[in-house]
């Protein structure tokens, strides 16, 4: 697996963290800024990636969407989400759906006081959940937008993009010697096997991708993208 180290240098501004904050200094001005949320997970990500490899990426995108607009700040990260199908891997830690949609709902609630919060969601298992809290938050009145990542021929676990991610934040992370290719089946033809058994009946390994073709100059050119939908979704959320 190549690391190609011809991608873009990685500026790394401090970006601006809710959790170093003071609440008097926020007073006055937390009204005009958007609050980004990590969430992730801790799940088995096989065995060449890290079981935060979801919070890592999450946190990477909030820091660097921060970091890119003043009203923005991101918040303390959720390292546990829904992750019941990776039950039967060793490390892997789950709040179960019901358990994550109450704590966004909320953790949102509690956030009035910001011009709006962004769910940055690092771990697809989470979607259902956060997007059943997304729409009770809104019939309330409150400004709220998750997003997931999705990337062009991308695959779906532990696979050649989110390595390729890692690679580019955390390349010590990535236990190279380990990384082999996962089962590269479509997801969509998994499906039905997946939701019956969970990843561990459709993949040993646990890596439902080939991480044999990450690089982290792919994974600077996704975190580029990832981070321009990210700022535009702030856009939206802020247009009146």
């Amino acid at each position: 697996m190549p690391v190609d180290d011809t991608g873009p240098v990685p500026t790394d501004p401090r970006p601006p963290r809710l959790g170093e904050r003071t609440t008097t200094d926020l007073a006055g001005t937390s009204s005009s800024i958007v609050l980004a949320v990590p969430l992730g997970s801790t799940e088995q990500h096989g065995p060449h990636l890290p079981l935060e490899t979801d919070t890592t990426i999450a946190v990477a995108l909030a820091d660097r969407l921060a970091a890119r607009r003043p009203d923005v700040v991101a918040a303390p990260a959720l390292p546990y989400g829904s992750s019941g199908e990776h039950a039967g891997f060793v490390g892997t830690l789950s709040i179960g759906q019901e358990a994550l949609e109450l704590v966004v709902v909320e953790l949102v609630r509690s956030a009035d006081t910001f011009a709006g919060t962004v769910l940055v969601c690092g771990h697809a298992g989470n979607a259902a959940p956060v997007g059943r809290a997304v729409r009770t938050l809104r019939a309330e009145g409150r400004r709220v937008a998750a997003w997931f990542p999705t990337a062009p021929d991308g695959d779906a676990h532990a696979g050649r993009t989110e390595t390729s991610v890692v690679l580019a934040l955390e390349p010590e992370l990535v236990r190279t010697r380990a990384v082999r290719p996962g089962v590269t089946t479509p997801l969509a033809e998994l499906l039905t096997e997946l939701r019956r058994t969970g990843v561990a009946g459709v993949s040993a390994s646990g890596v439902l991708g080939d991480p044999t073709t990450a690089t982290d100059a792919h994974g600077h050119e996704l975190l580029e993208r990832f981070v321009d939908e990210l700022s535009g979704l702030v856009d939206d959320l802020l247009r009146p």
